[in-house]
């Protein structure tokens, strides 16, 4: 938007002074009818004695040609060749015949594109109310670039509303801006269309920097609980809840309640930050100030907790809720049956889970996950095999994602058989493999030391046309350097490398680790150098273990090396490393131990 014009900074320059206010500017947005706009002079139909048609009737024919003709405008002028159609008084009668803003705007365009000087300002009034009267804010912009034609304040402000209704923010914000150049302020009910738009088109800066100049021009004393409930939408999306919360505060003190989604979105805010003083203060605000929180707020309440890990506080408000009348739905047991299953609570869940069904709520896909994911993380295999077969009777299940959890489930606990069986089963069942399918067998294959299986998926994969992911590649990586297999790991790097799969930087620091722990020094230092040529960032751990195996092997000059690049990270060697370089350096009379001692001296 180009800053909107920098709209703001002109109005406060422009008006910092002091604005006229418009008596009708809080004023009913009244439609316009164009049965109520005067004919004006000339816009009689009587009879004319000498014969010719009066301008209402020359208006009915003009209006019946261009309904009935989709290119009336090349024709219009060979049928009534003497006629001036740019008169305005003819334009007023037309255009209360028609009854139709946009067709009178069509001809009001061709008219002008027909006179040398600049259309009838009066004309460009009457046509732009009446777009905007009927909600046409887009259609109405354009008469706004017409010369000689400046809208009255109280068109303008209806304009302005109107293109907020349709969420057209930057027309909204041009007829703000000629708003503040013709020295007129708008009303408050304007300034809270404009924020509306604003915070609804995910412009929170645009909104706040309304409200700092609302501030400056004085306007912010004239404030309702609309503006108070825009604002703090404002500062919440704009990740400033705490600015949000002071607002709703003032506002109160001032006797301006906003709508209890205000107070909602403060409450959802707290919430995910875990601020529990501030949703709490704001539940007994809201009880006290008439605005009683229902069902959906305390779910959002205790969806907030259990992601924050307070499943025990969330089933105390829980239960309390049950005690005062409420009603919990599905969506609050299930929030609850998930949050115990992520922490391995799975009797709580389990026993919600009994009382939910009682209540007469069946289980949706989601909760059933939720429970499955619980058992496997409990070590309760055959109780999540349980439910995936209840599940399924039910119609649920039959899904890639839920396929994909069970084979993770089931090759972590050493059931790789029956993951492999699952596996095969997908295609049979017409539920399609992912990336994810295949990377969470090929590790479980890695983990029981199938390397040929492996290998095959991956092959497969990549027939396909799907590139394995960096976990695939890191799980048959781990396992070729603890079978040794030296030549397979550089050829499987080799792979990935054409590929264009980047291994994450943890992995690396597995690679060079394992060599180092199989006594492969020469590749671990290969790997280093490959990873600081790739900007990777060793950690401080994986430089002192390389150090300590170049040292068994007497090699002094590479340690030189690596402290070098370890220092410039900003490590520093640990005592029982440091210790042991220099013991070997004092037992050795060499240049390299200086150099090396010289670097140990320097970063430490």
């Amino acid at each position: 938007m180009a800053g909107a014009r920098s709209f703001l900074a002109v109005f406060l320059r422009h008006n910092h002074g002091g604005f006229r206010r418009t008596p009708s500017s809080l004023g009913h947005v009244q439609r316009l009818s164009v049965g109520a706009v005067d004919g004006g002079g000339g816009g009689g139909g009587g009879d004319r004695r000498d014969g010719t048609p009066s301008l209402s009737e020359v208006a009915e024919k003009v209006c019946k040609i261009t309904r009935a003709r989709p290119r009336w405008e090349a024709t219009l002028v060979s049928e009534l060749p003497s006629f001036d159609f740019s008169d305005p008084g003819f334009f007023r009668e037309l255009f209360r015949q028609q009854n139709n803003a946009l067709l009178s705007l069509r001809f009001f365009r061709w008219a002008a594109s027909r006179r040398d000087g600049a259309p009838d300002p009066g004309s460009c009034e009457l046509l732009f109310d009446a777009l905007v009267a009927a909600r046409s804010p887009g259609a109405a912009r354009s008469l706004l670039e017409t010369p000689g034609f400046s809208p009255g304040a109280d068109s303008l402000e209806r304009y302005v509303r109107c293109a907020c209704e349709g969420g057209q923010l930057e027309d909204a914000i041009d007829g703000f801006f000629k708003l503040g150049e013709s020295g007129v302020c708008p009303s408050i009910g304007t300034w809270n269309s404009v924020l509306k738009c604003c915070v609804e088109a995910r412009r929170s800066d645009l909104a706040l920097e309304l409200y700092e100049e609302m501030v400056k021009l004085g306007v912010a004393g004239e404030a309702n609980a609309e503006t108070v409930g825009h604002l703090i939408r404002a500062f919440c999306e704009g990740g400033n809840l705490l600015r949000g919360y002071e607002l709703l505060w003032q506002g109160i003190e001032s006797g301006l309640i906003p709508q209890y989604a205000t107070f909602i979105r403060l409450i959802s805010g707290f919430s995910r930050q875990g601020d529990y003083a501030k949703v709490s203060q704001i539940l007994h605000l809201m009880i006290a100030k008439d605005r009683a929180p229902d069902i959906f707020v305390y779910q959002e309440v205790i969806n907030g907790l259990c992601k924050n890990g307070r499943q025990l506080e969330a089933y105390r408000i829980f239960g309390d809720l049950k005690d005062r009348g409420y009603f919990p739905d599905r969506v609050m047991y299930a929030t609850l049956i998930h949050g115990f299953c992520n922490i391995g609570w799975m009797g709580e869940a389990r026993k919600l889970w009994f009382e939910m069904i009682r209540k007469g709520f069946v289980p949706n896909e989601r909760t059933y996950t939720s429970l499955i994911h619980g058992f496997f993380k409990s070590g309760k295999v055959e109780e999540a095999r349980k439910v995936f077969d209840e599940m399924c009777c039910k119609g649920h299940g039959e899904s890639t994602w839920v396929y994909n959890m069970m084979i993770s489930g089931l090759s972590l606990h050493g059931r790789l058989d029956e993951a492999v069986g699952m596996f095969e089963e997908m295609p049979q069942k017409g539920i399609a493999r992912n990336r994810i399918t295949y990377d969470t067998l090929v590790q479980g294959f890695c983990r029981e030391g199938k390397l040929t299986n492996s290998r095959d998926l991956l092959d497969e994969l990549s027939l396909q046309g799907v590139v394995p992911s960096s976990s695939s590649y890191a799980a048959l990586l781990e396992k070729l350097i603890e079978l040794g297999e030296l030549q397979e790991v550089k050829f499987l790097l080799s792979d990935m490398q054409n590929k264009g799969v980047e291994l994450l930087a943890g992995t690396w620091d597995q690679i060079v680790n394992g060599l180092c722990k199989r006594s492969f020094v020469t590749e671990a230092m290969e790997c280093l150098v490959d990873m600081l040529n790739r900007n990777i960032q060793p950690r401080k751990t994986t430089f002192d273990v390389l150090i300590r195996s170049l040292l068994q092997g007497d090699r002094l000059d590479d340690c030189v090396l690596v402290l070098d690049n370890m220092f410039r990270m900003g490590y520093i060697l640990e005592g029982g490393t440091c210790h042991a370089l220099v013991d070997k350096i004092c037992k050795q009379e060499s240049n390299s131990g200086e150099t090396c001692m010289a670097k140990i001296l320097e970063g430490n």
